[in-house]
Protein backbone atom coordinates (compact mmCIF):
# COMPACT_ATOMS: atom_id res chain seq x y z
CA UNK A 1 0.00 0.00 0.00
CA UNK A 2 1.08 3.59 -0.69
CA UNK A 3 2.74 4.73 2.57
CA UNK A 4 0.70 7.94 2.62
CA UNK A 5 -2.60 6.07 2.55
CA UNK A 6 -1.21 3.77 5.25
CA UNK A 7 0.11 6.35 7.74
CA UNK A 8 -1.50 9.76 7.13
CA UNK A 9 -4.10 10.82 9.68
CA UNK A 10 -6.11 12.46 6.91
CA UNK A 11 -5.94 9.37 4.72
CA UNK A 12 -6.70 6.97 7.57
CA UNK A 13 -9.94 8.81 8.23
CA UNK A 14 -11.10 7.96 4.71
CA UNK A 15 -9.11 4.97 3.46
CA UNK A 16 -9.30 2.82 6.59
CA UNK A 17 -12.97 3.54 6.97
CA UNK A 18 -13.08 5.47 10.24
CA UNK A 19 -16.02 7.30 8.67
CA UNK A 20 -18.27 4.24 8.63
CA UNK A 21 -21.81 3.27 9.27
CA UNK A 22 -22.31 1.00 12.31
CA UNK A 23 -22.23 -2.77 12.15
CA UNK A 24 -25.41 -4.41 10.85
CA UNK A 25 -26.58 -5.40 14.35
CA UNK A 26 -26.48 -1.85 15.74
CA UNK A 27 -29.66 0.10 16.11
CA UNK A 28 -30.69 3.60 15.18
CA UNK A 29 -29.69 4.92 18.60
CA UNK A 30 -26.05 4.39 17.65
CA UNK A 31 -26.59 5.86 14.20
CA UNK A 32 -27.96 8.98 15.86
CA UNK A 33 -25.00 9.15 18.24
CA UNK A 34 -22.58 8.79 15.29
CA UNK A 35 -24.21 11.59 13.34
CA UNK A 36 -24.35 13.86 16.37
CA UNK A 37 -27.03 15.98 14.75
CA UNK A 38 -30.04 13.88 15.72
CA UNK A 39 -31.16 13.69 19.32
CA UNK A 40 -31.41 10.10 20.52
CA UNK A 41 -34.49 10.05 22.75
CA UNK A 42 -36.49 7.20 24.22
CA UNK A 43 -39.29 8.12 21.83
CA UNK A 44 -37.06 8.03 18.73
CA UNK A 45 -35.45 4.76 19.82
CA UNK A 46 -38.84 3.17 20.23
CA UNK A 47 -40.14 4.57 16.95
CA UNK A 48 -37.12 3.37 14.96
CA UNK A 49 -36.40 0.17 16.82
CA UNK A 50 -35.31 -2.52 14.38
CA UNK A 51 -33.74 -0.19 11.83
CA UNK A 52 -30.28 -1.47 10.88
CA UNK A 53 -27.62 -1.05 8.24
CA UNK A 54 -26.62 -4.22 6.44
CA UNK A 55 -25.48 -5.36 2.99
CA UNK A 56 -29.15 -5.42 2.09
CA UNK A 57 -29.51 -1.64 2.37
CA UNK A 58 -25.99 -0.21 2.27
CA UNK A 59 -23.20 -0.67 -0.29
CA UNK A 60 -20.30 1.78 -0.64
CA UNK A 61 -20.82 4.01 -3.67
CA UNK A 62 -18.25 3.42 -6.42
CA UNK A 63 -18.25 4.03 -10.19
CA UNK A 64 -16.95 0.47 -10.65
CA UNK A 65 -20.60 -0.55 -10.34
CA UNK A 66 -21.39 1.40 -13.54
CA UNK A 67 -19.27 -1.05 -15.54
CA UNK A 68 -20.88 -4.08 -13.92
CA UNK A 69 -24.31 -2.75 -14.85
CA UNK A 70 -23.20 -1.77 -18.37
CA UNK A 71 -22.12 -5.35 -19.07
CA UNK A 72 -25.56 -6.61 -17.96
CA UNK A 73 -27.78 -3.91 -19.48
CA UNK A 74 -25.79 -2.66 -22.49
CA UNK A 75 -23.64 -5.73 -23.14
CA UNK A 76 -24.03 -5.74 -26.94
CA UNK A 77 -23.86 -1.95 -27.33
CA UNK A 78 -20.65 -0.33 -28.60
CA UNK A 79 -18.50 0.89 -25.72
CA UNK A 80 -15.32 2.09 -27.46
CA UNK A 81 -14.42 3.20 -31.00
CA UNK A 82 -10.89 4.16 -32.00
CA UNK A 83 -10.32 4.88 -35.68
CA UNK A 84 -11.26 2.01 -37.97
CA UNK A 85 -9.28 -0.69 -36.12
CA UNK A 86 -10.76 -0.80 -32.60
CA UNK A 87 -14.38 -1.38 -31.66
CA UNK A 88 -15.56 -3.02 -28.42
CA UNK A 89 -18.92 -3.77 -26.80
CA UNK A 90 -19.61 -3.17 -23.12
CA UNK A 91 -19.44 -6.91 -22.50
CA UNK A 92 -15.99 -6.98 -24.10
CA UNK A 93 -14.85 -3.89 -22.16
CA UNK A 94 -16.01 -5.49 -18.91
CA UNK A 95 -14.04 -8.67 -19.68
CA UNK A 96 -10.94 -6.70 -20.68
CA UNK A 97 -11.05 -4.64 -17.48
CA UNK A 98 -11.34 -7.78 -15.35
CA UNK A 99 -8.30 -9.26 -17.11
CA UNK A 100 -6.37 -6.01 -16.71
CA UNK A 101 -7.17 -5.80 -12.99
CA UNK A 102 -6.12 -9.43 -12.59
CA UNK A 103 -2.85 -8.77 -14.42
CA UNK A 104 -2.11 -5.81 -12.16
CA UNK A 105 -2.38 -7.97 -9.07
CA UNK A 106 -0.32 -10.78 -10.62
CA UNK A 107 2.49 -8.26 -11.15
CA UNK A 108 2.41 -7.19 -7.50
CA UNK A 109 -0.09 -4.33 -7.24
CA UNK A 110 -1.73 -4.26 -3.78
CA UNK A 111 -4.69 -2.40 -2.34
CA UNK A 112 -3.81 1.29 -2.04
CA UNK A 113 -0.87 1.19 -4.47
CA UNK A 114 -0.69 3.96 -7.08
CA UNK A 115 -0.79 3.15 -10.79
CA UNK A 116 0.00 6.05 -13.14
CA UNK A 117 -0.66 6.76 -16.82
CA UNK A 118 1.02 8.98 -19.39
CA UNK A 119 -1.20 8.67 -22.43
CA UNK A 120 -3.60 10.53 -24.73
CA UNK A 121 -7.27 9.67 -25.30
CA UNK A 122 -6.82 6.03 -26.35
CA UNK A 123 -8.87 2.95 -25.36
CA UNK A 124 -6.31 1.87 -22.75
CA UNK A 125 -7.00 5.06 -20.79
CA UNK A 126 -10.72 4.27 -20.67
CA UNK A 127 -10.02 0.72 -19.49
CA UNK A 128 -7.52 1.74 -16.83
CA UNK A 129 -10.11 4.01 -15.20
CA UNK A 130 -12.00 0.85 -14.26
CA UNK A 131 -9.29 -1.79 -14.01
CA UNK A 132 -7.06 0.09 -11.55
CA UNK A 133 -9.78 0.68 -8.90
CA UNK A 134 -11.11 -2.87 -9.56
CA UNK A 135 -7.69 -4.06 -8.37
CA UNK A 136 -8.09 -1.91 -5.23
CA UNK A 137 -5.41 0.48 -6.46
CA UNK A 138 -5.37 4.26 -6.98
CA UNK A 139 -5.18 5.77 -10.48
CA UNK A 140 -2.90 8.74 -11.18
CA UNK A 141 -3.36 10.16 -14.70
CA UNK A 142 -0.45 12.44 -15.56
CA UNK A 143 -0.63 15.48 -17.83
CA UNK A 144 0.93 14.57 -21.19
CA UNK A 145 2.52 18.01 -21.55
CA UNK A 146 4.84 17.51 -18.58
CA UNK A 147 8.58 17.22 -19.10
CA UNK A 148 10.62 14.30 -17.80
CA UNK A 149 11.79 16.06 -14.63
CA UNK A 150 8.22 16.91 -13.58
CA UNK A 151 7.02 13.38 -14.44
CA UNK A 152 9.82 12.01 -12.24
CA UNK A 153 8.86 14.36 -9.40
CA UNK A 154 5.18 13.35 -9.53
CA UNK A 155 5.98 9.63 -9.74
CA UNK A 156 8.11 9.96 -6.63
CA UNK A 157 5.60 12.16 -4.80
CA UNK A 158 2.73 9.76 -5.51
CA UNK A 159 4.88 6.66 -4.81
CA UNK A 160 3.76 5.16 -8.12
CA UNK A 161 4.38 1.39 -8.42
CA UNK A 162 3.49 1.02 -12.11
CA UNK A 163 3.08 3.39 -15.05
CA UNK A 164 1.28 2.82 -18.35
CA UNK A 165 2.92 4.88 -21.10
CA UNK A 166 1.76 5.50 -24.62
CA UNK A 167 4.46 5.02 -27.23
CA UNK A 168 4.15 8.70 -28.14
CA UNK A 169 5.51 9.62 -24.68
CA UNK A 170 7.93 6.73 -24.14
CA UNK A 171 11.07 8.85 -24.34
CA UNK A 172 9.78 11.26 -21.69
CA UNK A 173 8.85 8.36 -19.41
CA UNK A 174 12.20 6.63 -19.85
CA UNK A 175 14.04 9.85 -19.05
CA UNK A 176 11.88 10.25 -15.93
CA UNK A 177 12.62 6.68 -14.82
CA UNK A 178 16.33 7.29 -15.42
CA UNK A 179 16.15 10.29 -13.09
CA UNK A 180 14.35 8.20 -10.46
CA UNK A 181 16.95 5.44 -10.69
CA UNK A 182 19.54 7.86 -9.30
CA UNK A 183 17.57 8.05 -6.05
CA UNK A 184 18.56 4.93 -4.13
CA UNK A 185 15.76 5.43 -1.59
CA UNK A 186 13.01 4.51 -4.06
CA UNK A 187 12.27 1.80 -6.58
CA UNK A 188 11.28 3.12 -10.03
CA UNK A 189 7.85 1.96 -11.19
CA UNK A 190 7.30 -0.89 -13.64
CA UNK A 191 6.64 0.42 -17.17
CA UNK A 192 3.85 -0.97 -19.37
CA UNK A 193 3.92 0.26 -22.99
CA UNK A 194 0.74 1.19 -24.86
CA UNK A 195 1.65 0.84 -28.58
CA UNK A 196 0.42 3.44 -31.05
CA UNK A 197 -1.30 0.65 -32.97
CA UNK A 198 -2.20 -2.95 -32.25
CA UNK A 199 0.36 -4.11 -34.82
CA UNK A 200 3.38 -2.26 -33.41
CA UNK A 201 5.78 -4.05 -31.09
CA UNK A 202 7.67 -2.61 -28.11
CA UNK A 203 10.86 -0.83 -29.24
CA UNK A 204 12.66 -2.22 -26.18
CA UNK A 205 12.50 -5.96 -25.52
CA UNK A 206 12.34 -5.84 -21.71
CA UNK A 207 9.22 -3.62 -21.59
CA UNK A 208 5.79 -5.11 -20.98
CA UNK A 209 3.36 -4.52 -23.87
CA UNK A 210 -0.22 -3.53 -23.01
CA UNK A 211 -2.21 -6.15 -24.93
CA UNK A 212 0.09 -8.99 -23.89
CA UNK A 213 -0.06 -7.78 -20.29
CA UNK A 214 -3.87 -7.59 -20.38
CA UNK A 215 -4.12 -11.07 -21.94
CA UNK A 216 -2.12 -12.53 -19.04
CA UNK A 217 -4.98 -11.77 -16.66
CA UNK A 218 -8.15 -13.74 -15.95
CA UNK A 219 -11.69 -12.67 -16.80
CA UNK A 220 -12.82 -14.66 -13.73
CA UNK A 221 -11.09 -12.15 -11.49
CA UNK A 222 -12.93 -11.19 -8.30
CA UNK A 223 -13.16 -7.41 -8.03
CA UNK A 224 -11.55 -5.81 -4.97
CA UNK A 225 -14.44 -3.57 -4.03
CA UNK A 226 -13.66 -0.55 -1.82
CA UNK A 227 -13.93 -1.23 1.90
CA UNK A 228 -15.31 2.28 2.33
CA UNK A 229 -16.75 4.67 -0.21
CA UNK A 230 -14.18 7.16 1.09
CA UNK A 231 -11.32 4.97 -0.12
CA UNK A 232 -9.16 6.90 -2.64
CA UNK A 233 -9.89 6.12 -6.29
CA UNK A 234 -7.55 8.56 -8.03
CA UNK A 235 -4.95 11.30 -7.68
CA UNK A 236 -5.16 14.28 -10.03
CA UNK A 237 -2.37 16.81 -10.01
CA UNK A 238 -3.40 20.42 -10.45
CA UNK A 239 -3.11 21.76 -13.96
CA UNK A 240 0.14 23.70 -13.96
CA UNK A 241 -1.17 27.27 -14.10
CA UNK A 242 0.98 27.63 -10.99
CA UNK A 243 4.50 26.33 -10.56
CA UNK A 244 3.75 23.84 -7.76
CA UNK A 245 1.22 21.13 -8.66
CA UNK A 246 -0.67 19.50 -5.79
CA UNK A 247 -1.95 15.94 -5.69
CA UNK A 248 -5.74 16.12 -5.37
CA UNK A 249 -7.17 12.91 -3.91
CA UNK A 250 -10.60 11.73 -5.12
CA UNK A 251 -12.65 9.06 -3.34
CA UNK A 252 -15.09 6.48 -4.73
CA UNK A 253 -18.13 8.29 -3.34
CA UNK A 254 -17.25 11.62 -4.95
CA UNK A 255 -16.37 9.99 -8.27
CA UNK A 256 -19.70 8.14 -8.33
CA UNK A 257 -21.74 11.25 -7.55
CA UNK A 258 -19.86 13.58 -9.88
CA UNK A 259 -20.16 11.12 -12.77
CA UNK A 260 -23.94 11.35 -12.40
CA UNK A 261 -23.82 15.12 -11.94
CA UNK A 262 -21.74 15.60 -15.10
CA UNK A 263 -23.94 13.61 -17.47
CA UNK A 264 -27.04 15.29 -16.03
CA UNK A 265 -25.50 18.73 -16.66
CA UNK A 266 -24.61 17.56 -20.16
CA UNK A 267 -28.25 16.69 -20.84
CA UNK A 268 -27.34 13.14 -21.82
CA UNK A 269 -29.97 10.51 -22.49
CA UNK A 270 -29.09 6.78 -22.44
CA UNK A 271 -26.66 5.53 -25.08
CA UNK A 272 -25.01 8.81 -26.20
CA UNK A 273 -22.01 8.91 -28.51
CA UNK A 274 -19.27 10.94 -26.86
CA UNK A 275 -16.19 12.30 -28.64
CA UNK A 276 -13.10 12.50 -26.44
CA UNK A 277 -11.61 15.93 -27.15
CA UNK A 278 -11.32 16.68 -23.43
CA UNK A 279 -8.15 15.02 -22.06
CA UNK A 280 -9.04 11.84 -20.17
CA UNK A 281 -6.30 12.69 -17.69
CA UNK A 282 -7.99 15.96 -16.71
CA UNK A 283 -10.15 15.35 -13.61
CA UNK A 284 -10.56 11.79 -14.97
CA UNK A 285 -12.23 13.29 -18.02
CA UNK A 286 -14.60 15.28 -15.78
CA UNK A 287 -15.54 11.81 -14.44
CA UNK A 288 -17.10 10.92 -17.81
CA UNK A 289 -14.62 8.01 -18.15
CA UNK A 290 -16.90 6.40 -15.56
CA UNK A 291 -20.16 8.18 -16.35
CA UNK A 292 -20.48 6.90 -19.92
CA UNK A 293 -20.66 3.34 -18.58
CA UNK A 294 -23.66 4.32 -16.47
CA UNK A 295 -25.47 5.41 -19.64
CA UNK A 296 -24.22 2.65 -21.94
CA UNK A 297 -22.63 5.34 -24.11
CA UNK A 298 -19.99 5.03 -26.80
CA UNK A 299 -16.49 6.40 -26.16
CA UNK A 300 -15.08 7.75 -29.43
CA UNK A 301 -11.34 8.04 -28.73
CA UNK A 302 -9.21 10.65 -30.47
CA UNK A 303 -5.43 10.54 -30.15
CA UNK A 304 -4.76 14.03 -31.50
CA UNK A 305 -7.14 16.98 -31.31
CA UNK A 306 -7.43 19.07 -34.48
CA UNK A 307 -10.39 20.83 -36.08
CA UNK A 308 -10.24 18.51 -39.10
CA UNK A 309 -10.18 15.34 -36.99
CA UNK A 310 -13.02 16.60 -34.78
CA UNK A 311 -15.36 17.39 -37.67
CA UNK A 312 -14.42 14.13 -39.41
CA UNK A 313 -15.09 12.07 -36.29
CA UNK A 314 -18.42 13.79 -35.64
CA UNK A 315 -19.50 12.98 -39.20
CA UNK A 316 -18.33 9.34 -39.27
CA UNK A 317 -19.42 8.33 -35.75
CA UNK A 318 -22.60 10.45 -35.50
CA UNK A 319 -21.31 12.04 -32.29
CA UNK A 320 -23.99 13.48 -30.00
CA UNK A 321 -21.89 15.02 -27.21
CA UNK A 322 -18.39 16.26 -26.51
CA UNK A 323 -16.55 18.43 -23.99
CA UNK A 324 -13.81 20.92 -24.72
CA UNK A 325 -11.94 23.87 -23.29
CA UNK A 326 -12.62 27.27 -24.89
CA UNK A 327 -9.31 27.05 -26.77
CA UNK A 328 -10.64 23.98 -28.64
CA UNK A 329 -13.92 25.79 -29.36
CA UNK A 330 -11.89 28.69 -30.75
CA UNK A 331 -9.95 26.29 -32.99
CA UNK A 332 -13.20 24.79 -34.30
CA UNK A 333 -14.92 28.15 -34.74
CA UNK A 334 -11.98 29.50 -36.75
CA UNK A 335 -11.34 26.31 -38.76
CA UNK A 336 -10.93 26.67 -42.51
CA UNK A 337 -13.91 25.61 -44.66
CA UNK A 338 -11.82 22.69 -45.99
CA UNK A 339 -11.51 21.26 -42.45
CA UNK A 340 -15.20 21.53 -41.62
CA UNK A 341 -17.94 19.04 -42.37
CA UNK A 342 -21.70 19.51 -42.01
CA UNK A 343 -23.01 18.23 -38.68
CA UNK A 344 -25.25 15.14 -38.87
CA UNK A 345 -27.41 16.72 -36.17
CA UNK A 346 -27.03 19.20 -33.34
CA UNK A 347 -23.98 18.28 -31.26
CA UNK A 348 -23.99 19.30 -27.59
CA UNK A 349 -20.72 20.66 -26.22
CA UNK A 350 -19.95 21.24 -22.55
CA UNK A 351 -17.17 23.79 -22.16
CA UNK A 352 -15.18 24.78 -19.10
CA UNK A 353 -11.65 25.02 -17.77
CA UNK A 354 -11.63 28.78 -18.28
CA UNK A 355 -14.42 31.29 -18.98
CA UNK A 356 -15.42 31.09 -22.67
CA UNK A 357 -15.60 34.40 -24.57
CA UNK A 358 -19.21 35.12 -25.62
CA UNK A 359 -17.97 35.67 -29.18
CA UNK A 360 -16.75 32.07 -29.41
CA UNK A 361 -20.04 30.71 -28.06
CA UNK A 362 -21.90 32.71 -30.72
CA UNK A 363 -19.70 31.34 -33.52
CA UNK A 364 -20.15 27.76 -32.33
CA UNK A 365 -23.93 28.09 -32.18
CA UNK A 366 -23.93 29.53 -35.67
CA UNK A 367 -22.12 26.35 -36.81
CA UNK A 368 -24.93 24.25 -35.34
CA UNK A 369 -23.48 23.26 -31.97
CA UNK A 370 -25.33 23.57 -28.69
CA UNK A 371 -22.94 25.00 -26.11
CA UNK A 372 -23.38 24.71 -22.36
CA UNK A 373 -20.96 26.12 -19.83
CA UNK A 374 -19.77 24.67 -16.55
CA UNK A 375 -17.31 25.77 -13.90
CA UNK A 376 -15.21 23.78 -11.52
CA UNK A 377 -11.72 22.89 -10.38
CA UNK A 378 -9.61 19.80 -10.00
CA UNK A 379 -10.51 19.96 -6.31
CA UNK A 380 -14.24 19.66 -7.09
CA UNK A 381 -13.92 16.63 -9.41
CA UNK A 382 -14.46 19.13 -12.26
CA UNK A 383 -17.92 20.69 -12.39
CA UNK A 384 -19.25 22.64 -9.41
CA UNK A 385 -21.67 24.93 -11.28
CA UNK A 386 -23.48 24.94 -14.61
CA UNK A 387 -25.09 27.78 -16.51
CA UNK A 388 -28.53 26.18 -16.40
CA UNK A 389 -30.43 27.46 -19.42
CA UNK A 390 -33.87 29.02 -19.03
CA UNK A 391 -36.42 28.64 -21.86
CA UNK A 392 -37.33 32.33 -21.71
CA UNK A 393 -33.80 33.18 -22.83
CA UNK A 394 -34.32 31.45 -26.19
CA UNK A 395 -35.99 34.52 -27.69
CA UNK A 396 -33.12 36.87 -26.83
CA UNK A 397 -30.70 38.11 -29.51
CA UNK A 398 -27.71 35.85 -30.14
CA UNK A 399 -25.20 38.17 -28.45
CA UNK A 400 -27.31 38.42 -25.29
CA UNK A 401 -27.76 34.66 -25.19
CA UNK A 402 -24.01 34.16 -25.54
CA UNK A 403 -23.29 36.65 -22.75
CA UNK A 404 -25.74 34.83 -20.43
CA UNK A 405 -24.28 31.46 -21.38
CA UNK A 406 -20.74 32.57 -20.55
CA UNK A 407 -21.69 33.00 -16.88
CA UNK A 408 -20.69 30.22 -14.50
CA UNK A 409 -24.27 29.77 -13.32
CA UNK A 410 -25.69 27.80 -10.41
CA UNK A 411 -24.49 24.81 -8.39
CA UNK A 412 -24.76 21.34 -9.90
CA UNK A 413 -26.99 18.71 -8.36
CA UNK A 414 -24.48 16.60 -6.42
CA UNK A 415 -22.53 19.33 -4.64
CA UNK A 416 -24.07 20.59 -1.42
CA UNK A 417 -23.48 24.32 -1.79
CA UNK A 418 -21.64 26.87 -3.94
CA UNK A 419 -21.66 30.49 -2.84
CA UNK A 420 -19.89 33.82 -3.24
CA UNK A 421 -18.60 35.15 0.08
CA UNK A 422 -16.18 37.60 1.57
CA UNK A 423 -13.02 35.45 1.98
CA UNK A 424 -12.18 37.04 5.35
CA UNK A 425 -15.54 37.38 7.09
CA UNK A 426 -17.30 34.58 5.15
CA UNK A 427 -20.37 36.80 4.89
CA UNK A 428 -22.54 36.47 1.78
CA UNK A 429 -21.99 39.18 -0.82
CA UNK A 430 -25.14 40.95 -2.09
CA UNK A 431 -26.67 39.39 -5.20
CA UNK A 432 -26.37 42.64 -7.16
CA UNK A 433 -24.00 41.63 -9.96
CA UNK A 434 -21.42 44.11 -8.66
CA UNK A 435 -20.18 43.12 -5.20
CA UNK A 436 -17.11 40.92 -5.45
CA UNK A 437 -16.35 37.87 -3.30
CA UNK A 438 -14.67 34.49 -3.50
CA UNK A 439 -16.40 31.37 -4.78
CA UNK A 440 -16.54 28.76 -2.01
CA UNK A 441 -17.89 25.19 -2.15
CA UNK A 442 -18.81 22.36 0.17
CA UNK A 443 -20.25 18.91 -0.39
CA UNK A 444 -19.65 15.32 -1.41
CA UNK A 445 -17.88 16.21 -4.66
CA UNK A 446 -15.09 18.16 -3.00
CA UNK A 447 -11.73 16.39 -2.80
CA UNK A 448 -10.59 14.33 0.18
CA UNK A 449 -7.50 16.55 0.41
CA UNK A 450 -4.06 17.28 -1.02
CA UNK A 451 -1.70 14.30 -1.02
CA UNK A 452 0.93 14.61 1.73
CA UNK A 453 0.11 18.28 2.32
CA UNK A 454 -1.86 18.73 5.53
CA UNK A 455 -1.18 22.47 5.68
CA UNK A 456 -2.52 23.13 2.18
CA UNK A 457 -5.57 20.95 2.87
CA UNK A 458 -6.39 22.80 6.09
CA UNK A 459 -5.95 26.15 4.36
CA UNK A 460 -8.20 25.13 1.47
CA UNK A 461 -10.93 23.92 3.88
CA UNK A 462 -10.70 26.91 6.21
CA UNK A 463 -14.03 27.70 7.88
CA UNK A 464 -15.67 24.50 6.65
CA UNK A 465 -15.65 25.56 2.98
CA UNK A 466 -13.36 24.84 0.07
CA UNK A 467 -11.85 28.15 -1.04
CA UNK A 468 -11.48 28.25 -4.84
CA UNK A 469 -9.42 31.43 -5.18
CA UNK A 470 -11.80 32.64 -7.90
CA UNK A 471 -13.31 36.12 -7.63
CA UNK A 472 -16.94 36.43 -8.71
CA UNK A 473 -20.21 38.31 -8.42
CA UNK A 474 -23.68 36.91 -7.87
CA UNK A 475 -26.46 38.30 -10.06
CA UNK A 476 -29.99 38.97 -8.79
CA UNK A 477 -31.16 35.70 -10.40
CA UNK A 478 -28.60 33.80 -8.29
CA UNK A 479 -26.25 33.06 -11.20
CA UNK A 480 -22.53 33.38 -10.50
CA UNK A 481 -20.13 35.13 -12.85
CA UNK A 482 -16.37 34.92 -12.41
CA UNK A 483 -14.47 38.15 -12.63
CA UNK A 484 -10.96 36.79 -12.10
CA UNK A 485 -8.62 34.69 -10.04
CA UNK A 486 -7.69 36.38 -6.77
CA UNK A 487 -4.06 36.41 -7.89
CA UNK A 488 -4.96 37.76 -11.36
CA UNK A 489 -6.84 40.90 -10.30
CA UNK A 490 -4.90 44.00 -11.43
CA UNK A 491 -4.82 46.89 -8.96
CA UNK A 492 -4.05 50.09 -10.85
CA UNK A 493 -4.05 53.36 -8.96
CA UNK A 494 -6.33 51.81 -6.34
CA UNK A 495 -8.83 50.53 -8.94
CA UNK A 496 -9.52 46.80 -9.33
CA UNK A 497 -9.34 45.65 -12.95
CA UNK A 498 -10.87 42.33 -14.00
CA UNK A 499 -8.60 40.74 -16.59
CA UNK A 500 -11.57 38.74 -17.89
CA UNK A 501 -13.44 41.94 -18.79
CA UNK A 502 -10.46 43.25 -20.73
CA UNK A 503 -10.00 39.87 -22.42
CA UNK A 504 -13.67 39.88 -23.39
CA UNK A 505 -13.22 43.14 -25.29
CA UNK A 506 -10.05 41.89 -26.96
CA UNK A 507 -11.85 38.73 -28.10
CA UNK A 508 -14.54 40.87 -29.72
CA UNK A 509 -11.95 42.42 -32.07
CA UNK A 510 -12.44 40.79 -35.49
CA UNK A 511 -8.70 40.11 -35.95
CA UNK A 512 -8.12 38.45 -32.54
CA UNK A 513 -8.18 34.68 -32.04
CA UNK A 514 -6.88 34.46 -28.46
CA UNK A 515 -6.04 36.99 -25.77
CA UNK A 516 -4.80 37.06 -22.20
CA UNK A 517 -4.20 40.01 -19.87
CA UNK A 518 -1.86 40.16 -16.88
CA UNK A 519 -0.52 42.80 -14.53
CA UNK A 520 2.58 44.71 -15.56
CA UNK A 521 4.51 46.56 -12.83
CA UNK A 522 4.27 50.35 -13.14
CA UNK A 523 6.23 52.88 -11.09
CA UNK A 524 3.35 55.36 -11.02
CA UNK A 525 0.15 53.25 -11.02
CA UNK A 526 1.52 50.20 -9.26
CA UNK A 527 0.20 47.92 -12.00
CA UNK A 528 -1.24 48.35 -15.49
CA UNK A 529 -2.79 45.82 -17.89
CA UNK A 530 -0.51 44.10 -20.39
CA UNK A 531 -2.23 42.20 -23.22
CA UNK A 532 -0.89 39.16 -25.04
CA UNK A 533 -2.72 38.60 -28.31
CA UNK A 534 -2.76 35.97 -31.04
CA UNK A 535 -4.06 37.28 -34.37
CA UNK A 536 -6.00 35.44 -37.06
CA UNK A 537 -4.14 34.39 -40.16
CA UNK A 538 -4.00 37.26 -42.65
CA UNK A 539 -4.29 39.92 -39.92
CA UNK A 540 -0.57 40.46 -39.38
CA UNK A 541 -0.87 44.12 -40.38
CA UNK A 542 -2.76 44.93 -37.16
CA UNK A 543 -0.64 47.02 -34.78
CA UNK A 544 -0.59 47.34 -31.02
CA UNK A 545 -1.79 50.94 -31.34
CA UNK A 546 -4.90 49.73 -33.18
CA UNK A 547 -5.65 47.18 -30.45
CA UNK A 548 -5.20 49.80 -27.73
CA UNK A 549 -7.46 52.25 -29.57
CA UNK A 550 -10.11 49.54 -29.92
CA UNK A 551 -9.95 48.95 -26.17
CA UNK A 552 -10.26 52.68 -25.46
CA UNK A 553 -13.47 52.70 -27.47
CA UNK A 554 -14.95 49.86 -25.42
CA UNK A 555 -13.48 50.17 -21.91
CA UNK A 556 -12.93 52.77 -19.18
CA UNK A 557 -9.51 54.26 -19.79
CA UNK A 558 -7.94 52.88 -16.60
CA UNK A 559 -8.70 49.34 -17.86
CA UNK A 560 -7.06 49.81 -21.26
CA UNK A 561 -3.81 47.83 -21.77
CA UNK A 562 -0.71 50.01 -21.83
CA UNK A 563 1.21 47.34 -23.77
CA UNK A 564 0.22 44.72 -26.35
CA UNK A 565 2.41 41.73 -27.25
CA UNK A 566 1.60 39.56 -30.28
CA UNK A 567 2.40 35.88 -29.72
CA UNK A 568 0.94 32.40 -29.23
CA UNK A 569 -0.35 31.93 -25.70
CA UNK A 570 1.29 29.32 -23.46
CA UNK A 571 -1.40 26.90 -22.30
CA UNK A 572 -1.76 23.69 -20.36
CA UNK A 573 -3.09 20.67 -22.25
CA UNK A 574 -6.50 21.41 -20.75
CA UNK A 575 -6.57 24.81 -22.46
CA UNK A 576 -5.83 27.05 -19.50
CA UNK A 577 -3.52 29.95 -20.22
CA UNK A 578 -0.37 29.77 -18.10
CA UNK A 579 -0.53 33.31 -16.83
CA UNK A 580 2.45 32.91 -14.51
CA UNK A 581 4.61 32.68 -17.64
CA UNK A 582 3.02 35.81 -19.11
CA UNK A 583 3.41 37.67 -15.80
CA UNK A 584 7.14 37.00 -15.87
CA UNK A 585 7.33 38.28 -19.45
CA UNK A 586 5.34 41.42 -18.55
CA UNK A 587 7.65 42.00 -15.60
CA UNK A 588 10.69 41.67 -17.88
CA UNK A 589 9.15 44.17 -20.32
CA UNK A 590 8.63 46.65 -17.49
CA UNK A 591 12.24 46.25 -16.34
CA UNK A 592 13.45 46.81 -19.91
CA UNK A 593 11.42 50.01 -20.17
CA UNK A 594 12.98 51.32 -16.93
CA UNK A 595 16.47 50.87 -18.36
CA UNK A 596 15.68 52.74 -21.59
Amino acid sequence: MNKFFKTSNIALRFFNGSVQLPAPTHRVRQLCQLAGSIESTDESRKLLDGVVTSPANYVPLTPISFLERAADVFGDRTSVVFGSSVKYTWEETHSRCLKLASALIQLGISRGDVVATLAPNVPAMQELHFAVPMAGAVLCTLNTRLDSSMVAYLLKHSETKMIFVDQQFLQIAQQALSLLSKDKTIKPPILILIPESNNSSPPVSNIHEYENFLSSGSSNFTIRWPKSEFDPISINYTSGTTSSPKGVVYNHRGAYLNSISTFLCHGMAPMPTYLWTLPMFHCNGWCMNWGLAALGGTNVCLRRVSAKDIFESISVNKVTHMSAAPIVLSMMANASPNDRKPLPHKVEIMTGGSPPPPQIISKMEQLGFGVSHGYGLTETYSGATTCLWKPEWDSLPLEERAALKSRQGVQVLCIERVDVRDPETMENVPADGKSIGEIVCRGNTVMSGYLKDVKATEEAFKGGWFHTGDVAVKHPDGYIEIKDRLKDIIISGGENISTLEVEGVLHSHPAVVEAAVVARPDDHWGQTPCAFVKLKEGSEEITSDEIIKYCRDHLPHYMVPRAVVFQDLPTTSTGKVQKFILREKAKALANTDRKV
